[in-house]
């Protein structure tokens, strides 16, 4: 069954957002889970967090950065044309209950994910703070719909264009500094930022979530590609996942098992921009 695509537009240079018709995979989404795609029956299946999702409607949202050969494929399509494969929802949703004060922390293109959460937790009765960042304000996702489902709306920026000039782990210790009473933070973005957001909460003692995104092929845990090391113990992000407690998440493993392929990726994307320029964007 071919999934259409019914919107497409580009929210900042080399990151797209996609409203995908799927209706059974978007009645059943929830916070927290993500879908696997093949473009056709040749490519390669890629992990993409849901980002919204419409029952009513019967559409899936996925945003994507441009990062290899699939993304850059994927970024030619055109409204109207279809995906072979668009399999989901996968994954633990997120834990979502009424707990009290909670910071949501989303860094680059992983504010995608954070958003459904945020929304999530505040309708569920929680008082939301939301810390969105990117290196410059031209790179930043999803300010005013962050905005329309938070309490509270921080902006920073690594060059200081917009907001507070440096991380989002830096307006996450002022917080915690501050003596407010915070039930749970939740980080999603590059693994080096939740690297970092796990020490700088560590010492308050504060519940804290990353969502891992590692190698996946299958989703349903039968390929081990998305081994992760939580707590000295063997898990995977796909099934026993996509969240983990960050104080037990092996960051330096999972950076390392993320850069296994990247000769491979690297080559497979040039072969395909190569094609592109003789007028045959298709994968081989």
């Amino acid at each position: 069954m071919p999934y259409r695509i019914l919107e497409k537009r580009e929210l900042v240079p080399n990151t797209y957002l996609m409203k995908i018709e799927a209706q059974d995979v978007a009645k059943a989404a929830k916070a927290g889970q993500f879908i696997i795609l093949r473009i056709d029956e040749r490519g390669e299946r890629i992990p993409l967090t849901i980002a919204d999702y419409d029952p009513n409607e019967g559409h899936v949202t996925i945003i994507f950065q441009i990062m290899g050969k699939t993304t850059k494929q994927l970024s030619k399509m055109s409204e109207g044309d279809s995906i072979e494969d668009f399999a989901g929802p996968l994954g633990t949703p997120s834990d979502i209950e009424k707990l009290g004060t909670v910071i949501l922390v989303g860094g680059g293109v992983g504010i995608a994910p954070i958003y459904p959460q945020a929304r999530a937790y505040r309708e569920a009765g929680n008082y939301v703070i939301s810390i969105i960042g990117a290196r410059s304000a031209d790179l930043l996702i999803l300010e005013d719909e962050m905005a329309a489902v938070s309490d509270e709306l921080y902006v920073a920026t690594d060059d200081g264009s917009k907001g507070h000039h440096g991380f989002v782990t830096d307006i996450v210790k002022e917080i915690l500094d501050s003596g407010r009473d915070i039930a749970r933070i939740v980080v999603i973005g590059p693994p080096i930022m939740m690297k970092v957001a796990a020490g700088v909460t560590k010492p308050y003692g504060v519940e804290t979530i990353v969502s891992l995104n590692p190698i996946m092929i299958d989703g349903t845990g039968m390929c081990g590609g998305c081994r992760v090391s939580v707590g000295g113990e063997a898990k995977f992000a796909c099934i026993d996942g996509p969240e983990f407690d960050a104080s037990k998440v092996d960051f330096d493993l999972l950076m390392s098992r993320l850069s296994l392929y990247h000769s491979e990726e690297k080559k497979s994307a040039e072969e395909y921009e190569h094609r592109c320029c003789e007028g045959e964007c298709k994968c081989r």
